[in-house]
């Protein structure tokens, strides 16, 4: 798929790990009973036609797989139907992910009336939500500051929730930072975004647990209310008129529900919603309260769910702590810049010279004004110069690690020439490589890396 800064793809796009690349279309998706995509196939052609599922290997999607949904229409564009019912797809699986991640563009802050119904359509899932306010390097810190505060408030209005929503702010890209200004900040958040990520292994068991407890509750609310209705009908006639009564009234059938069950009100479906889809029930063919399954449900409420609390805690003291590994999430840990990320480059592949000598004598002028203890500089010293670039850290941090080839901590006079020749590499446009290539290590340290 295309990158760009507009909306690329109308797709849901699940990126999943494979031991092939490639891409399997929406229809074969569905029908595999090793994806978890079944139930998707009740949307329809016009759904299926716009889902895809790329798989590839990577270390990164052993862990997580993420789903990529389509850019979010705003203006003219919004009023043009996709065929398929956007916001229930999305609630679909906001029901089953581990987390759910908002994107704004900072220098263009417009929260459609789209954008807002497909926030409605999240509602209940609140605690998975996090915000992304990304290009935040295309704008100055003051405009950010206001582009922030207009943010949180216009969420404010469409979530309702007391907590206030986590926002990252950051410019997820591998190009040079326009304002690098914000660099610091920037850092920070990437950093704690990506912490968040990498929790979600760990939380997934509990996760699990959490929506079982959700959907037991709202199965109980569903049986009162559908035993309640089947309650009303009578034996033989107006049960039509009987029917256009009872939906009417859901609301009263509500609060009675809830009052002679004590139940809480954010247990019930979405009262529009449910008059929708009762308008094509048999009523006569609802089935009476069964006590005895409600007896059940509540025992494992009480007793089951206790008892797998309790062994989910002991699993995750026993196992050691999963993190999600690879790319940008794996970090360089040891390294002033975090983490890495890219692929690419055979620029002096085929030279006889170490193709990074030719500017070598440019590198070395800089390199002794960065005060080097017997011979090599620290982190922080060539980080100094590094951010000059204004590369994202993302890229820094993976220029830091395939420089540093001795894996010190430092960089000598080869391997900070190196990071240079890096750097222009990636701001001529080209993409850096995953592993140094042999042409790319220093003369002195070939022995050393074989």
């Amino acid at each position: 798929m295309r990158i760009g800064p507009e909306p690329t793809t109308d797709s849901f796009i699940a990126v999943m790990q494979g031991d092939v690349e490639g891409v399997i279309p929406g229809n074969a998706l569905v029908v595999d009973p090793k994806k978890p995509f079944r139930k998707l196939n009740a949307f329809g052609n016009a759904f299926l036609n716009r889902f895809v599922c790329a798989q590839l290997p990577s270390p990164v999607l052993e862990s997580i797989s993420v789903i990529d949904t389509p850019g979010i229409l705003s203006g003219e564009k919004q009023r043009i139907s996709r065929g398929y019912d956007f916001a229930a797809v999305l609630e679909w699986f906001a029901e089953r992910v581990d987390r759910i991640i908002l994107l704004f563009d900072a220098h263009k802050l417009d929260i459609s009336d789209e954008f807002s119904e497909v926030i409605k359509a999240l509602k209940n899932h609140e605690d998975k939500m996090r915000v992304v306010l990304n290009k935040a390097d295309q704008i100055e810190t003051q405009q950010l500051m206001r582009v922030y505060g207009a943010l949180m408030w216009s969420l404010g209005k469409i979530v309702n929730t007391p907590d206030v929503m986590r926002v990252y702010i950051g410019s997820f890209w591998s190009h040079p930072l326009l304002i690098p200004d914000n660099r610091k900040l920037f850092e920070a958040e990437e950093q704690d975004l990506f912490r968040d990520i990498q929790s979600l292994p760990r939380n997934a068991a509990l996760r699990k647990l959490n929506d079982l407890i959700k959907r037991a509750r709202l199965a109980k609310v569903h049986a009162y209310i559908i035993s309640s209705l089947k309650k009303e009908m009578p034996a033989v006639f107006g049960k039509d008129n009987k029917k256009k009564e009872l939906i009417g009234s859901l609301g009263e059938i509500y609060a009675r529900i809830e009052k002679e069950h004590q139940i809480s009100p954010g247990d019930f479906p979405n009262l529009k919603k449910m008059q929708d889809l009762l308008q094509s029930q048999d009523f006569t063919k609802f089935q009476p309260l069964k006590s005895k399954l409600l007896e059940t449900v509540d025992e494992m409420l009480a007793q089951d769910i206790a008892h797998l609390m309790v062994l989910v805690r002991h699993e995750e003291t026993q196992k050691p702590v999963q993190i999600v590994k690879g790319g940008a999430l794996e970090g360089t840990q040891n390294g002033p810049f975090g983490h890495g990320y890219g692929e690419g480059a055979g620029e002096g592949i085929d030279d006889a010279d170490w193709v990074v000598s030719r500017d070598k004598p440019m590198y070395d002028e800089i390199f002794y004004t960065l005060s080097p203890v017997n011979g090599k500089i620290t982190g922080a010293n060539a980080k100094k110069e590094m951010v000059k670039s204004k590369l994202p850290n993302t890229v820094l941090g993976k220029i830091w690690k395939l420089a540093d080839i001795d894996k010190d901590g430092l960089l000598d006079d080869e391997e900070f020439a190196l990071a240079n020749h890096l750097i222009k590499v990636k701001l001529e446009g080209h993409e850096l490589p995953n592993d140094l290539p042999c042409h790319l290590i220093p003369p002195s340290k070939r022995k050393m890396v074989e």
